[in-house]
């Protein structure tokens, strides 16, 4: 017999709600609402989190008062965890709640898990002001239906329009994405948007408004049926909210929280002054890993990062790329080397079934940032990058349907590169990229053709 989790069985009350999270998603239940939990002061910070598109795990939670299993899989076994820090959840499309949140001088974070997409940035740093949906929640908010928004964006600039008219303090921003800087890109897409909806909001932003860049790292898969059905026979729990994780967490924080914040620190997280390091050594080495096996890996037959990294073929291909990105950071040659061994240890946990398909959604927005830097930088250098234009060559053989399913944020962009023959294709690719080297436009054919080749 199973049951489901509840706060009159399970976990510890409900703490009230100084935090808003958008994205409910397996990532933020493993990481930042872990992190929460575990904190020294945990029953003075509760979350209330939202949902993207979908309403089913907001449903879901709520069901069993916010309450969830983390279930952390080591080698050796699994360990259980309750985790009580979501006070209540919401759907995504419930933007009255979300803006009723931020009006409350009680909450003094928001925190977000959307991906870089979610953002809708343009290429000018601030947001995409040329798309549709944008350009929609622009009228709904300068016209003061601000319930009307749908975007990410169009939803924040709606809660800081009702926190000014409540006059309801400071708050901060905190992405936890797996973008460069990401604090100075939302906020360089909530002012941009700001502007267009109503200038002055930009000076009570400056004031007001604070935004704090993260470097977050856990390998969060979807569930597997065995580890839910390993929770029911070691737990005695059904849960449709349970997220599986590894053992590895990391979280590094920059930036002020002049409302207060969780004592983090207390449950692992590190706060530093400049972050960038931190993040260009996940971003490239364990991210970029990521992105090359989705791509590449997933053309010669594998689903998974643990059947991928155990086929040695494909653990040169992880190795020859990490050699590029290690010429180019800003750290020690020894601690980057300390992060390709435990990053090779993580990869290789059996229990962990980490799907290929999941990590190669939208592409065209990792590549750039995950991949090309150190491409481009290395060829500057007078180097042939092999390792790092073969992930950019897999993700053109991925735009003409190799490999992992196409799921992104982009598609017309990607269907487009994927038109025509393979030499049309990795033209284009490389203007998209801007990959501009000759001698690097003629490698990624070559890498193309040659993976093309051992295609299962």
């Amino acid at each position: 017999m199973t049951r489901r989790l509840t706060r009159a069985q399970d976990g510890r009350p409900a703490a009230p709600i100084r935090i808003v999270h958008l994205g409910l998603g397996n990532f933020f239940r493993a990481h930042e609402a872990m992190y929460t939990e575990r904190a020294s002061d945990a029953d003075a910070w509760g979350i209330a989190a939202f949902t993207g598109r979908s309403t089913a795990m907001a449903e879901a939670m709520a069901a069993q008062d916010g309450l969830y299993e983390l279930i952390v899989q080591n080698p050796e076994g699994n360990e259980y965890e309750v985790i009580s820090s979501i006070s209540a959840t919401h759907s995504g499309q419930d933007v009255a709640a979300f803006v009723g949140y931020l009006a409350d001088p009680a909450v003094v974070i928001v925190s977000s898990t959307i991906t870089e997409a979610g953002y809708l940035p343009g290429p000018d740093g601030g947001v995409d002001l040329a798309h549709e949906a944008i350009q929609a929640d622009v009228e709904a908010l300068a016209s003061g239906r601000t319930l009307d928004v749908t975007t990410a964006p169009g939803k924040f600039i709606a809660g800081l329009l009702a926190r000014r008219a409540a006059d309801a303090g400071p708050i901060t921003f905190l992405p936890c994405d797996n973008v460069p800087d990401n604090g100075h890109m939302v906020a360089g897409v909530l002012s941009s948007l700001a502007t267009a909806v109503d200038p002055t909001l930009v000076a009570w932003m400056n004031d007001n408004v604070s935004f704090a860049t993260t470097m977050v790292d856990r390998i969060t898969p979807s569930i597997s049926s065995e580890a839910r059905q390993a929770l029911a026979d070691d737990e005695g729990i059904e849960d449709p909210a349970a997220v599986a994780t590894e053992p590895f967490t990391e979280w590094v924080i920059a930036g002020s929280f002049p409302g207060g914040r969780p004592d983090w620190e207390s449950a692992g997280a590190v706060f530093v002054d400049d972050i960038t390091p931190h993040e260009l050594r996940k971003l490239w080495l364990l991210n970029g890993s990521h992105s090359l096996m989705a791509y590449a890996a997933t053309v010669v037959g594998h689903a998974t990062v643990f059947e991928a990294i155990s086929d040695p073929t494909v653990a040169g291909w992880v190795n020859d790329w990490r050699d590029v990105a290690a010429r180019h950071l800003p750290l020690p040659a020894d601690e980057v080397d300390a992060y390709r061994a435990a990053l090779l240890e993580r990869f290789s946990n059996p229990r962990m079934k980490d799907q290929l398909s999941r990590i190669a959604a939208d592409g065209s927005v990792k590549i750039p940032i995950r991949i090309v830097p150190a491409l481009n930088a290395d060829r500057a250098a007078g180097r042939e990058p092999i390792g790092a234009e073969r992930a950019v060559a897999a993700w053109v053989l991925h735009t003409r349907g190799l490999g992992a399913p196409i799921n992104d944020a982009k598609a017309g962009v990607v269907a487009e590169i994927g038109q025509g023959s393979l030499a049309e294709s990795v033209t284009k690719a490389a203007d998209y990229l801007g990959i501009d080297d000759a001698a690097a436009r003629a490698s990624l054919l070559a890498l193309a053709t040659e993976l093309e080749a051992k295609a299962a």
